[in-house]
């Protein structure tokens, strides 16, 4: 990585501080305390939200260290709840290009980004209409693995569910061509939404095309409908089948949505899903073929 100490890089400290000052810890799900010495966040709360160490956000506040990632400064958007024009101006601080909006480095609505910090009970995640996983609260990773770390075409669910079949043992078998459906009708609807010839979604549709007969011969179907809310099984490598309802949010353009789950009605996935408080992370396998190892930890890509 490029050395950071260029003027461009100490304006870009500075602008890591006057958003962090006005953000209240209640903004973002974290405990005021009764004593504050300064405004707004703590530089350690913004590096654990941000999923940083503390040494090295400081290190941007001074303006010294290293370049930051695309993906550090996607995660520092979320944290400070910048707007789609601040997260592009810290991608030119850093000197970084700006990514496509769809991509999994794609900016969260703050709006979205609230409401999922205040859904602490139930697995929550928001995902774009391309199923690329944004981001996604700890029940969730416990729930469905870690899905927000991948890139390129594999960061799309709908991609991995067709050509990877590791990623189907999230669902009973039973249930995968109802959801191999429901994938390709949702990926017409989301593409039939997106302006003719949007490039991300045309690619991604080629991909499946060749990658994938089950898919072409659904595509071929021309079914089409937007997953608004679904009941599914889901397999969980400890807790084994949970029954949920998904919900789904859409943002008002239709590119993101937020999708929490709650337990269906005459099953116990309540009390499952109250275990996953307790069960966490720890030795989860990768039931979506994400990465997603023993501890929590995703593995390297």
């Amino acid at each position: 990585m490029d050395a950071m100490g260029s003027v461009k890089y100490t304006e870009l400290g500075a602008f890591l501080r006057s958003r962090r000052a006005r953000i209240r810890p209640g903004d973002v799900g974290l405990p005021s305390g009764p004593r504050r010495r300064v405004p707004g966040l703590r530089r350690d709360e913004v590096a654990q939200l941000a999923g940083a160490s503390v040494d090295y956000y400081n290190e941007l506040e001074r303006g010294a260290g290293s370049q930051p990632s695309e993906q550090m400064i996607a995660a520092l958007a979320r944290a400070l709840r910048l707007t789609a024009d601040e997260r592009d101006y810290l991608y030119h601080l850093a000197d970084r290009p700006v990514p496509v909006q769809g991509g999994a480095a794609a900016h969260v609505h703050p709006g979205m980004l609230d409401l999922l910090g205040r859904l602490t009970t139930t697995p929550a995640q928001v995902i774009t209409d391309l199923h690329v996983t944004l981001v996604q609260n700890p029940l969730a990773v416990a729930l469905l693995g870690d899905q927000s770390g991948l890139r390129g075409r594999r960061a799309s669910f709908v991609y991995r569910w067709f050509t990877d079949p590791a990623a189907r043992k999230l669902y009973p078998k039973a249930d995968h061509d109802r959801q191999s459906r429901s994938f390709v009708a949702d990926l017409r609807a989301a593409a039939a939404r997106r302006d003719r010839g949007d490039a991300e979604a045309g690619s991604l549709i080629g991909a499946l095309l060749d990658a994938s007969p089950e898919f072409a011969a659904l595509w071929a179907d021309h079914d089409v409908a937007f997953r608004r809310d679904d009941r599914k099984r889901l397999l969980h490598p400890v807790l084994g089948p949970v029954e949920v309802n998904c919900l789904h949010l859409f943002s008002e353009d239709g590119r993101q949505r937020l999708l929490w789950f709650t337990p269906a009605v005459g099953t116990d996935s309540a009390d499952l899903l109250d275990l996953l408080v307790v069960i966490g992370t720890q030795a989860v396998a990768d039931p979506a073929g994400t990465g997603f190892t023993a501890g929590g930890r995703p593995s390297p890509p």
